[in-house]
């Protein structure tokens, strides 16, 4: 292309501080290194992870950042030692990479990758290195991905190369709400057909978990929201129960053993509060349960008691639903494209990135599933 090699001025939200909107500026994007790759973003989704970071996480280090993890874009140009990709690809931003040479990316038993940002501090959500600039400034990188930006570059062990028939505006929540939530069910927890499984929260990463026991042929899940309106959406994905916790006065953990002569077999926590944690993992059977943490959080310690533990329950974590990243977004997009799995019915509303601070109040409010941002015209 001809903009190949030379910087590149467009435009991206950029988060100059916490806790305030982000700004629509024109950044400049330095052209790719080597081994890294320029991608013109054209959808992404807002995830909770960009709100988490915006309004929680409150580390001022890590501003001024472009957020945005959950995109899909095309190929403007590569660096130097490029071979998997070349201009016009449609591809898909990763937050996890996969290097395939470290003993984490050689290892099944993981999907962990050493060259990760999360490597060494789950905390530091933007790390050091940037090829954005704006007003002088160097402007960070969210999850190294920033996909609310019309260019972003990015190292090539952190991008999916992806069927040149797949909708960018629709398969871009591949890149972390519905990869993350339908992992945890089919390869964190593994439900097995014909067993009993409750989701904790309805948002598109708990939508994705209910859809992935539904596909997993679990006989029974149960839906669990104190947002009431949530709930035929989860019918949708094949929920078959729902529960208010606001709707009962003893713990929900409580009301899900009663429902379920003792608890169920698979829990899987999607809101990123330690004591949903804790309630999800009281919700599952001694003896074998499974209870899986799915929502993000770094701010709060959890607890239980080891005799929960001890009676036969195993509570384990997933991060991108377990897949390896580049295979697993290539396999859920093929998924989506043989109708194996949903995603369209995860969007809600569609904006520009000029909206983006609208789509994110609708998050922020629990107004929306996913809202997907146009950014550049295809």
């Amino acid at each position: 292309m001809a903009t190949a090699g030379k910087v590149i001025k467009c435009k991206a939200a950029v988060a100059w501080e916490p806790n305030k909107p982000l700004v629509i500026e024109e950044i400049e994007v330095a052209p790719p290194q080597a081994n890294e790759v320029r991608i013109k973003i054209v959808a992404t989704g807002v995830c909770h992870t960009d709100l988490y970071h915006l309004f929680q996480s409150m580390n001022k280090e890590a501003f001024p950042v472009v957020l945005g993890h959950e995109g899909a874009g095309i190929v403007e140009s590569v660096g130097p030692g490029v071979t998997e990709f070349q201009p016009g690809d449609k591809v898909i931003p990763l937050a996890i990479p996969q290097c395939r040479e470290c003993r984490f990316c050689k290892s099944p038993k993981t999907n962990q990758c050493e060259k990760a940002w999360a490597a060494d501090s789950g905390d530091v959500m933007a790390l050091e290195y940037s090829s954005f600039t704006c007003k002088g400034k160097k402007v960070l990188q969210f999850l190294g991905t920033s996909t609310f930006s019309e260019y972003t570059v990015m190292n090539q062990i952190a991008v999916a190369k992806i069927d040149p028939a797949a909708p960018l505006d629709k398969v871009c929540l591949l890149g972390c709400g519905i990869c993350t939530g339908y992992g945890a069910a089919v390869n964190t927890a593994k439900v097995e057909p014909g067993s009993t499984c409750a989701v904790f929260g309805l948002g598109a990463v708990g939508l994705a978990a209910v859809m992935g026991c539904y596909v997993a042929g679990a006989k029974r899940i149960i839906a669990v929201d104190i947002n009431p309106e949530k709930f035929e959406k989860a019918k949708v994905f094949g929920a078959t129960d729902f529960i208010n916790p606001k709707d009962h006065n003893k713990p929900i953990s409580q009301v899900l053993s009663e429902m379920t002569n003792g608890g169920v077999d698979f829990s899987l926590e999607c809101v990123g509060n330690v004591e949903v944690m804790r309630s999800a993992l009281e919700s599952c059977i001694k003896g074998w349960g499974v209870s899986v943490i799915v929502g993000y959080t770094h701010m709060d310690d959890f607890a239980a008691r080891p005799i929960q533990l001890i009676a036969g329950r195993t509570w384990k974590g997933s991060i991108l639903g377990g897949f390896k990243s580049k295979d697993g977004v290539v396999e859920l997009v093929k998924a989506y494209l043989n109708k194996k799995i949903k995603v369209d019915e995860f969007i809600t509303h569609k904006m520009t990135l000029a909206q983006v601070n609208d789509a994110i109040e609708l998050m922020k409010h629990g107004k929306c599933i996913r809202t997907v941002l146009s950014v550049s015209p295809q």
